[in-house]
C-alpha cells in the first residue's frame, strides 16, 4: 500500500501571551502611566503569561493526488497549520512527515525577497526547492506567461502591486513542480479571471498526481476543486471527510453560530481596534427593524461603532460586503465608493446606508463589515450578519421575483420594433 504524502500525528502549537487587564483601547500614554505607577509601588516584575493553543492534537493523512480543502472561521488555526506544513514555524508537540518538495503560497509578502527582481526571485525560489538551474530555465517562460508580468520582470518586487505579486508568487509555486502545493486565502487579492485561472492550474496539478492543500472562505471553490475537506474550530479538527458537501454544511453551522453572537462580543475580528463595530441592523422606511427583507424594498442598513477616546477619528470609510452562502462575492456598499470618506466621526454612533430599491434576488446572504481610518483597517468582521431576502415586486409589474433568480436584479426596459415584410 502506498504511503501517505503527508502524515500528521498529535500535532499541537502553543504561544505564550501576556495576561492583561487593559481596556479594549489602550494608548501609549496609558502604558507609560501604568508603568510609572508600578515602579512607584515597587512592582517591577513582568506581567504573567498564559498559554494559547492555536492547534491541539491534530491528526490526519493526505495521499498523493488528493486536493484537500481546509476550512474554518477566522482564528480557527488554518494559517498556523499551513505555516507548519510549509516548515515556516515548528510545532510545539507532535510529528509531521512530508514526502516530497513543498511549494507554498501563503500571505502576501512571504517567499520573495523585496529587493530582488521578479526574474531573480523565480530562480531563488527554484533553488530553495532544490531544482537545477536548467529545470528552472525550462519552466521560466511558462511562469512569466501565466503571471502576466513580462513588462516588470526586471523590476524589484517591492514595487509590484499586491495583485502582480500574488500572480507571480502563485505561478512560481505551481509551475516549479513541487510534490505538495499549499495555497492560502491570498488568491482573494487577484481579480476574478485570475482566480479562475489559478483554480484551473490547481486542478491540473492534482491530475498530474501531485497533492494540493487549499484554504479558502469560498465554499464554491472548495466544492469545485477539492476531493477531501477538513474543518477546523478553535484549533481542533471539527470534521474530516471525503464528502466535501458534508464538510461545507458543518462549516455553515459554525457560521450560523457566530452570527448569533452580538458584534461587540465577537472575538474573531481583525484590525488596529481604534474604531470598533458594535452592531448591524436593517430598517424599513418607517424605522422598524427588519428580520426579513424583500426585493425592491426601501431599506436602511446601519452600522453602529465606538471609538478609542484617545483616537481622533478622521478620514473614515465603512464597508458592507455581501456574499452568498458559498462565499461568492456579490457586491460591496461603501461610503468611499458612493459618496465620500467621512472627515470625522464622534466617539460613538452609527452610519446609515440607504437603498431605495433593494436589488438582490431572493435568498440567504452573508455580510462582512469593515471600517478603515486613513485606509488602515480598524475593525473587520467576516460573517457579521445574515440577510434573508424574500420575493418582492422589484420591477413594479405586480409580479414577485422568482425564487429561481440569483444574484443582482437590474432595472430594465424592453421594446420591440416590428418591421413589415
Amino acid at each position: 500500500m502506498t504511503q501517505p504524502v503527508i502524515q500528521v500525528r498529535d500535532l499541537s502549537k502553543s504561544y505564550q501571551i501576556r495576561k492583561t487587564t487593559k481596556k479594549p483601547y489602550h494608548s501609549l500614554r496609558d502604558d507609560l502611566m501604568d508603568g510609572f505607577k508600578n515602579l512607584m509601588k515597587g512592582q517591577w516584575q513582568l506581567q504573567g503569561t498564559e498559554t494559547f493553543w492555536a492547534l491541539k492534537d491534530i491528526n490526519f493523512d493526505i495521499n498523493q493526488g488528493d486536493v484537500v480543502g481546509i476550512i474554518g472561521r477566522n482564528g480557527a488555526g488554518k494559517s498556523t497549520l499551513l505555516k507548519i506544513l510549509s516548515q515556516i514555524i515548528q510545532p510545539t508537540t507532535g510529528e509531521i512527515t512530508i514526502r516530497g518538495r513543498v511549494g507554498s503560497l501563503l500571505e502576501v509578502g512571504t517567499g520573495f525577497h523585496p529587493e530582488l527582481t521578479g526574474r531573480e526571485n523565480i530562480f531563488m525560489n527554484g533553488a530553495v526547492l532544490g531544482m537545477k538551474r536548467s529545470e528552472i530555465v525550462r519552466k521560466f517562460d511558462e511562469i512569466v506567461a501565466f503571471a502576466e508580468v513580462e513588462k516588470f520582470l526586471d523590476t524589484p518586487v517591492k514595487f509590484y502591486s499586491s495583485g502582480m505579486y500574488v500572480r507571480l508568487a502563485f505561478a512560481v509555486a505551481a509551475h516549479l513542480e513541487p510534490e505538495v502545493l499549499i495555497v492560502d486565502e491570498v488568491l482573494a487579492v487577484g481579480d476574478a479571471q485570475f482566480q479562475k485561472k489559478c483554480l484551473g492550474k490547481m486542478e491540473d496539478v492534482s491530475k498530474e498526481g501531485r497533492t494540493v492543500i487549499f484554504v479558502s472562505h469560498s465554499m464554491a471553490s472548495i466544492s469545485a476543486l477539492c476531493s477531501k475537506a477538513l474543518v477546523l474550530k478553535n484549533g481542533l479538527i471539527q470534521f474530516c471527510t471525503d464528502n466535501v458537501k458534508d464538510a461545507i454544511s458543518e462549516y455553515l453551522l459554525l457560521v450560523d453560530h457566530a452570527v448569533s453572537i452580538r458584534l461587540e462580543h465577537r472575538k474573531d475580528r481583525q484590525g488596529e481596534g481604534k474604531i470598533m463595530l458594535t452592531n448591524f441592523a436593517v430598517y424599513d422606511h418607517l424605522g422598524n427593524e427588519l428580520e426579513f427583507l424583500a426585493c425592491g424594498q426601501q431599506v436602511e442598513m446601519r452600522i453602529h461603532f465606538k471609538c478609542d477616546r484617545h483616537n481622533i477619528a478622521k478620514n473614515i470609510s465603512f464597508g458592507i460586503g455581501i456574499y452568498n452562502t458559498l462565499g461568492n462575492f456579490l457586491t460591496e456598499l461603501s461610503n468611499e465608493i458612493a459618496t465620500n470618506i467621512f472627515d470625522t466621526v464622534s466617539d460613538h454612533g452609527f452610519t446609515s446606508c440607504l437603498i431605495d430599491k433593494l436589488p438582490i434576488a431572493p435568498g440567504k446572504y452573508l455580510i462582512n463589515l469593515i471600517v478603515r481610518q486613513n485606509d488602515i483597517i480598524q475593525d473587520w468582521i467576516t460573517d457579521a450578519a445574515v440577510l434573508t431576502i424574500e420575493s418582492g415586486d422589484f420591477y413594479g409589474t405586480g409580479r414577485l421575483s422568482a425564487d429561481t433568480h440569483r444574484g443582482m436584479l437590474i432595472e430594465q426596459k424592453w421594446t420591440v420594433e416590428n418591421k413589415e415584410n
